[in-house]
């Protein structure tokens, strides 16, 4: 395989292990595969479909956007390939890239903030989890099965 072809199957795989998964949590039925993600068993079924719908929702808004980088990408391997790479080529295409990578994260705000209007409790930061955070009067500290605790004087 030539290596554009290599990069975009590359950025094509990380794309879906990075959105992916985000998706495939919901579609579990409960008791399989690594059992339920923290704070969702805290949902209503109400707010568990609109938290569904919502993400559904995000996915499909993106799709365009995550093509648009997939061939910005393509176009940006093509360029560092060349005998003598352009550097304004290049860093018009990268401008091209975060231009895509900002809309991206817009609409992923959107959604954040949608879904913690439908659950307050749960964080819903994408990448993150989408765990509870500390409960109010309750703090971060470590709890059983954190590892040994850092070295004294840290």
């Amino acid at each position: 395989m030539n290596k554009v072809v290599k990069t975009s199957l590359f950025l094509a795989l990380a794309l879906m292990f990075t959105l992916g998964p985000s998706t495939a949590v919901w579609a579990q039925p409960k008791g399989k595969g690594m059992g339920p993600v923290p704070g969702m068993i805290e949902l209503t079924p109400e707010q568990a479909g609109k938290i569904f719908d919502l993400q559904e929702k995000l996915h499909a808004d993106t799709a365009g956007l995550r093509k648009q980088m997939m061939v910005k990408h393509a176009e940006l391997a093509a360029l560092w390939k060349a005998e003598n790479p352009n550097q304004n080529a290049i860093q018009a295409k990268q401008k091209e890239l975060h231009a895509l990578r900002d809309q991206i994260q817009e609409k992923m705000t959107g959604f954040q903030l949608e879904a913690k209007k439908i659950a307050p409790h749960v964080n819903m930061r994408l990448g993150h989890g989408f765990g509870l955070g500390p409960k109010p009067g309750m703090s971060m500290e470590r709890g059983p099965g954190a590892g040994p605790p850092p070295p004294p004087g840290r």
